[in-house]
C-alpha cells in the first residue's frame, strides 16, 4: 500500500493493542527502560521490509519511512506546523527563480556520514537518480511516490553544482510551496560511496537494492547520517538500534532503541502491563481498560490527514451502478452521518467533526477556519433531497426508476469500534430510505479495492489518508481524475482545475487564496463521504519522556533521539 493511501494506526512506532487482554505472548525482553533501553511494540503482523530509504512502492509504508528516518536524514524536513526547517534535514535552504522553474539547494555545512565522509551534492544527486531510473518503464521495481510531486515528468535535471548546492530545474513553472514540501521533501539522500555499485548500470544499480531492500545487516546499512544506527535484528523479533556518535542533531540520550514485534494484541496490552514494553498505541475498543495500564501515561497525538467513506463512482458498483456519481446522494448520504455523535461516542471525545480534506487538528498553515461547512447531520433533509430528486419510498427504501438505493458498506475485521460507527451509520441512512447491508473484510483487501472492480459499493476502511510525504496538502494524489491513490473513480474536471492551481507560482495571497478554492470546492463536492478527524491513543511508561511532544504529526514519525527517561 502506498504510504499515503489509506493506511493503519501510527504504525511506525505506534500499534494496535488487541481485544483480548487476557492472552499473553511474544518474546520476552528485559524490564523496559533499563539500562537506558526503551522498548516500541510493531502492530501485530507488520514488521519492516524495505530497509533503503527509497522505497519501492510495495514497501512504500509508514514503518518502513520512520525505519529510514531513524537512520537517515532527509533531504527536506517539515515542522508539526507544516513550516520547513533545516533541523534535521541535509538541506540548510533553498531558493528559486520567479517563475518557479530553477531551485537551488544549499546543504548543510559540516554533515558526515557514520564512515566520516561528507554528505555532499553528489549524494542528492545519486538518490535522484535512483528514483528517476527506478520509474523508468520495465524497471526491475517502481518507487512508490511516482507521479507524486510531479515525479518524474516534471523534473527536467538535477545537478550538483558543487559539493555543497545541488541544482534542480523543472520542466514548467511551479508553486515552490508545493514543490518544496512535496517534491524535494521526497529525496532521502544515501552515500554514493557505499551504494554506488553499478555506476554505468542503474537496472543493475536497483536490482541490486533489491536484493538488500531487506537484509538490514548489509554492509551498506552500517553508514548513515540519521541519528541512529543498526546493531541487531531479527525478523518477527526485534530490531535494535543505538544513537550514532557521528549524528550531527540532537544526540539521543537513550543507549538502547529496540522495535520489537507482537504475534496479537493481547500479548502486546501484557507486555505494557509487564512493563517489558515502554510504547504502544491503544485502539478506542480499549480506552476503558486504561485503569489496568496504571501507572503507564494514557493520551493522543493528532496526524494530518482526514477520514472518510469511499465511494464506488463506476458503473461497477455493484446494485447502485454509477449512481454516486450524482453530487445530490453524496450529499444526502453525508447527511446520514451523525459526525458529533461518532466523535463523542466511538472515539471517547477524541475527534472533531471534519468536513473536508484538511483536518482542523493539528493546526497547520494551510487550515482556514472560516470555509463553510454545508452538509450538517440531518437525516430528514437528507431524505427530503432524494425525494425531491424523483426517489420515492418503497418498503422502507427509496426507488426511482426500478432502481434502488441498497447496497454494501464493507468495513475492516478486528476494530470493534469501527464495527459500531458503520452500525450506527446504517441506522441513519435507513432514515433516509438508504439500505445498507454491512460486509466485514480484512484492512489489506480493502486497501486493495480499486475503481472499476464490481466487488464493492463503499468501503469504510476505518482509518484515511495522511499527507506524507504531500506535507502541502492539496488533492492531486487523490481526487484528481486517474491520480495515483485514486481509489473511487471520482473525477471532476474542476475539482482538477483547482488542484492544478495550487501547483501554479504566484504571490503569497494568490496561493493562499487557491489553496482555500480548492479545500471549499472539496467539501461540497464531498469526493470521499467526510468522518470525524480522531486522534491517535498513545501510551508510554511514566519513566519515557517526550514521546508525545517529539512526534511529528505532519511527518508521521517519531523522534526517538529525543525521548528521554528517569529513573
Amino acid at each position: 500500500m502506498s504510504r499515503h493511501s489509506r493506511i493503519g494506526a501510527w504504525i511506525g512506532a505506534i500499534v494496535f493493542a488487541g481485544a483480548a487482554l487476557s492472552a499473553c505472548g511474544g518474546p520476552a525482553s528485559p524490564s523496559a527502560a533499563a539500562a537506558g533501553k526503551v522498548v516500541v511494540a510493531l502492530q501485530p503482523q507488520t514488521e519492516p521490509d524495505w530497509w533503503f530509504p527509497i522505497e519501492s512502492a510495495t514497501a512504500y509504508t509508514n514503518l518502513n519511512g520512520q525505519i529510514s528516518d531513524l537512520m537517515y536524514l532527509p533531504l527536506i524536513n517539515v515542522t508539526p506546523q507544516d513550516v520547513v526547517t533545516p533541523q534535521g534535514a541535509v538541506a540548510q535552504r533553498v531558493t528559486w527563480n520567479a517563475t518557479g522553474t530553477v531551485y537551488h539547494v544549499f546543504l548543510r555545512h559540516g554533515l558526515r556520514w557514520s564512515n566520516g565522509r561528507p554528505v555532499t551534492a553528489r549524494d542528492v544527486v545519486f538518490a535522484w537518480d535512483i528514483i528517476k531510473g527506478s520509474t523508468a518503464k520495465n524497471a526491475p521495481w517502481t518507487y512508490g511516490g511516482t507521479g507524486s510531486g510531479g515525479i518524474p515528468a516534471d523534473w527536467k535535471s538535477v545537478i550538483a553544482t558543487n559539493p555543497g548546492e545541488v541544482t534542480v530545474t523543472l520542466a514548467q513553472s511551479a508553486n515552490p510551496l508545493w514543490f518544496v514540501h512535496n517534491a524535494l521533501s521526497q529525496i532521502w539522500p544515501v552515500p554514493m560511496s557505499v551504494w554506488d555499485k553499478y555506476p554505468h548500470n542503474m537496472t543493475q544499480e536497483l536490482k541490486y537494492i533489491e536484493q538488500v531492500a531487506n537484509s538490514p545487516l548489509a554492509a551498506p546499512y552500517k553508514v548513515v547520517d540519521g541519528p541512529w544506527t543498526l546493531t541487531a535484528a531479527k525478523n518477527s523479533q526485534y530490531w535494535a538500534f543505538r544513537p550514532n556518535t557521528h549524528y550531527s542533531g540532537h544526540h539521543a540520550s537513550i543507549a538502547s532503541l529496540v522495535y520489537q514485534y507482537e504475534g496479537s494484541g493481547a500479548s502486546i496490552f501484557a507486555a505494557l502491563k509487564r512493563n517489558t514494553v515502554n510504547v504502544a498505541y491503544l485502539p478506542f475498543s480499549l480506552y476503558g481498560s486504561r485503569t489496568q495500564l496504571k501507572p503507564d501515561v494514557v493520551s493522543h497525538v493528532w496526524v494530518l490527514g482526514f477520514t472518510g467513506i469511499a465511494l464506488n463512482e463506476t458503473s461497477a458498483a455493484p446494485n447502485v451502478g454509477n449512481l454516486f456519481t450524482n453530487l445530490y446522494i453524496r450529499q444526502a448520504l453525508e447527511m446520514g452521518i451523525n459526525q458529533t455523535a461518532i466523535a463523542q461516542r466511538m472515539y471517547d471525545g477524541f475527534a472533531v467533526p471534519d468536513y473536508g480534506p484538511v483536518p482542523s487538528e493539528p493546526g497547520t498553515v494551510f487550515y482556514y477556519r472560516n470555509l463553510p461547512q454545508p452538509y450538517s447531520f440531518n437525516p430528514a433533509a437528507g431524505r427530503a433531497l432524494l425525494e425531491r430528486h424523483g426517489w420515492t419510498m418503497h418498503n422502507g427504501v427509496m426507488t426511482r426508476n426500478g432502481t434502488s438505493l441498497s447496497f454494501q458498506l464493507i468495513y475492516p475485521a478486528g476494530s470493534q469500534t469501527d464495527a459500531r460507527i458503520v452500525q450506527l451509520i446504517q441506522g441513519y441512512w435507513a432514515q433516509e430510505g438508504v439500505r445498507v447491508t454491512l460486509r466485514l473484510m480484512q484492512k489489506n483487501s480493502i486497501y486493495g479495492l480499486s475503481p472499476g472492480q464490481s466487488t464493492w459499493a463503499a468501503s469504510w476502511a476505518g482509518n484515511g489518508w495522511t499527507y506524507e510525504p504531500d506535507y502541502y496538502p492539496t488533492g492531486g494524489e487523490l481526487f484528481a481524475c486517474n491520480a495515483a491513490s485514486n481509489g473511487t473513480g471520482y473525477c471532476n474536471k474542476t475539482m482538477d482545475h483547482l488542484i492544478t492551481n495550487t501547483y501554479l507560482p504566484g504571490t503569497s495571497a494568490q496561493v493562499a487564496s487557491r489553496m482555500q478554492a480548492y479545500q471549499q470546492y472539496a467539501i461540497t463536492q464531498l469526493p470521499e463521504l467526510w468522518m470525524p478527524h480522531y486522534a491517535l491513543l498513545t501510551v508510554h511508561a511514566p519513566s519515557v519522556h517526550g514521546v508525545n511532544r517529539w512526534f511529528n504529526s505532519v511527518t508521521y514519525y517519531n523522534q526517538p533521539n529525543h525521548w528521554t527517561i528517569s529513573g
